[in-house]
């Protein structure tokens, strides 16, 4: 209910200030539970994903900072995310999404760890949550603005979803998968970007 209305009041607010965001291949989506797995760029993007798969909600894997101090703490948890402690992730960065996956639900992760767009480099933390859950892998990109000042001039918002990535190949040895699947990831992600950029170019 919480999710509901706050997801409504905050598309409302950025329609008015930023304008329509455009959705592209949603028709795609057609099963949970899921990895969605993005590139991390903006704290924006965390906020249009979730517009974009709505009314499905999304458990965002957050850092534990994140959850400090009781307000913060409710609002995050109300959310649906989840606490992972970065700098010394223990058996609940596994455990936890994996859990949220066998209920049906959808995690979220933004692999590259940080919000920068250069050098990404794919960590194997979202494909062996997925591989170990069982659940394919939903890649996605987004383009939009990057800060409020942005939103305020109004640049346009692109959301791309790309086919399921599943990691069922088992006459090859984990490693092995998870190493194909993550090099598999980046080149999708490589290829939602320039569809966009394309899509872009036309108008």
């Amino acid at each position: 209910m919480f999710y509901k209305f706050a997801k409504t009041v905050v598309h409302v607010i950025l329609f008015l200030l930023g304008g329509r965001i455009k959705i592209q291949n949603k028709d795609k989506i057609t099963q949970t539970p899921y990895v969605l797995v993005s590139p991390h760029t903006s704290w924006l993007e965390i906020i249009y994903l979730a517009f974009a798969v709505y009314p499905t909600q999304i458990h965002y894997m957050a850092k534990q900072e994140l959850f400090k101090g009781k307000i913060l703490n409710w609002a995050m948890t109300h959310f649906g995310a989840f606490p992972v402690n970065r700098s010394n992730p223990g058996p609940s960065a596994i455990k936890s999404p994996i859990r949220i996956l066998k209920q049906g639900k959808v995690v979220g992760i933004f692999p590259s760890g940080t919000r920068s767009q250069a050098n990404l480099h794919l960590k194997r933390g979202a494909v062996t949550i997925a591989f170990k859950a069982k659940a394919p892998i939903l890649p996605a990109v987004y383009d939009g603005p990057k800060n409020f000042k942005e939103v305020l001039k109004r640049k346009p918002v692109y959301i791309r979803f790309g086919d399921y990535i599943y990691l069922d190949d088992s006459d090859k040895e984990q490693k092995e998968i998870l190493e194909h699947k993550s090099n598999e990831l980046l080149d999708t992600f490589a290829t939602l970007q320039n569809e966009i950029n394309a899509t872009k170019k036309k108008k």
